[in-house]
């Protein structure tokens, strides 16, 4: 897996790591979705955009880049896409636009070109290297340095965010597993999931019996007591869902509306070890 598309899912898991790497101030990151998006009839595509609640119309968008490799063309493609955006977008907001590098090495700069506009006030430069030694006080912070520290450090760092209890005040357990598992894949490819999970001392660990799963159970068993099993079991995964993979489209609550007691069974049953919300309703 890249390195990108492990910041994508950190970043979808935890919105308000960003404006804590940045710097950005005053803003209450759970309240952000995370998601990427075209800029329609043009072959842009943003990779991260942080869309704030439509009833805060004072909070501004931020646009998330994550740039691991040298690219000379960066900056001006990103602007280009930032600008054509804001130009397009309604109804009409500020801007927030913040570029992650894993070391200054790795940036490449057009000074002629963009070197004014990497100064403006709404962009921010972040190099993780900078964070690297830094005392983390969140999971998000610690959950970056375990994927940028040294592989030789990994399952020690691993081992001490999962059995943090107070950890999951911040991410369901389950999310914070998953999370932890996959960036130590990554950082140790020679081990398999199961050798990892070894590695980290999670044999013993049945999900289904952590807090996460236990609060959002009894919640669907008390709603099926109420209206109905079957509507109960509807309401109740459609809930999990929503915790696990965030706000929920369209698709999925016709799905659920339209499937049978057994079939939510099966989907419920996979929730917490997919990778992604179409994972979980796949054949």
């Amino acid at each position: 897996m890249k390195t990108d598309a492990l910041f994508y899912r950190l970043f979808q898991a935890l919105p308000g790591l960003v404006f804590e790497l940045a710097g950005i101030t005053g803003l209450n990151g759970r309240d952000y979705r995370f998601r990427s998006e075209e800029v329609k009839q043009t072959a842009f595509r943003l990779d991260g955009v942080l869309t704030p609640p439509a009833a805060k119309s004072e909070w501004p968008v931020v646009f998330v880049e994550t740039q691991m490799q040298a690219d000379d063309a960066f900056y001006g493609r990103w602007f280009a896409e930032i600008f054509l955006y804001l130009y397009r977008m309604e109804p009409v907001r500020s801007w927030r636009a913040v570029v992650i590098y894993p070391s200054r090495q790795v940036e490449r700069l057009d000074e002629r070109r963009y070197g004014s506009a990497v100064e403006l006030p709404e962009v921010y430069r972040v190099y993780l290297e900078d964070w690297v030694d830094v005392p983390a006080a969140t999971v998000g912070l610690r959950l970056v340095q375990l994927m940028v520290g040294k592989a030789a450090d990994a399952p020690v760092k691993a081992r001490q965010l999962v059995q943090d209890s107070s950890a999951s005040t911040e991410l369901p357990q389950p999310v914070l597993l998953d999370l932890v598992e996959t960036i130590v894949v990554y950082k140790l490819p020679g081990m398999s999931r199961e050798e990892v999970r070894r590695m980290l001392e999670l044999h013993d660990i049945d999900l289904r019996q952590t807090r996460f799963y236990q609060e959002v159970f009894a919640e669907g068993e008390a709603r099926g007591e109420a209206r109905g099993e079957a509507r109960g079991e509807t309401r109740l995964l459609q809930k999990l869902l929503a915790r696990r993979f965030g706000a929920l489209p369209e698709w999925v609550g016709a799905k659920l509306a339209a499937a049978e007691p057994a079939q939510l069974e099966t989907w419920g049953e996979r929730v917490l070890e997919a990778r992604s919300l179409e994972a979980v309703f796949m054949a």
